[in-house]
């Protein structure tokens, strides 16, 4: 992981879990030393089973909004045969990328311009080259899936 990118342990422990409260999604803690159960990518990303967000204390932020977000954009049926693999299509993919963002404005010890730059430091590609020209100038599509789901938030 790179040391420039924010750890959620750099974060108020109450945050993340407020943050998710209200969408159904449930923040788990696992030591430092553990594995992350549901982390598609292995440890220190984030892991999603069911209802669960599973983060250590060197988890990045960025990776917590994220995982939190693909489960934001499920329906029922998805979140209910969650497991370790979130799925989706391309567009979900940006509407996913799209949503952390947003998210990172609410959570206190944290904001979008840090994860564009968290984003960018831990190797997302854009076609524009950066989380940030991406968010603004590129992601219609995006913003169209969440739209059309009713996940306008901000």
């Amino acid at each position: 992981m790179s040391s420039e990118v924010l750890p959620i342990r750099a974060l108020d422990p109450a945050a993340l879990p407020a943050l998710f409260a209200s969408f159904g999604l449930h923040v788990e803690r696992v030591p430092a030393d553990a594995e992350i159960p549901g982390s598609y990518w292995g440890a220190p990303e984030a892991g999603l089973i069911g209802d669960r967000l599973y983060l250590r204390p060197d988890t990045p932020v960025h990776s917590a909004l994220h995982e939190g977000s693909h489960f934001l954009c499920m329906d029922a049926d998805r979140r209910a045969a969650l497991h370790t693999d979130a799925g989706g299509a391309d567009v979900e993919e940006h509407a996913v990328c799209y949503l952390q963002c947003l998210l990172a404005d609410r959570l206190p010890g944290y904001s979008r311009a840090r994860c564009f730059a968290d984003m960018d430091a831990w190797g997302y590609t854009f076609v524009l080259g950066a989380a940030a020209a991406w968010f603004e100038r590129d992601s219609k599509d995006a913003q169209a899936w969440l739209a059309a789901r009713g996940l306008q938030i901000g």
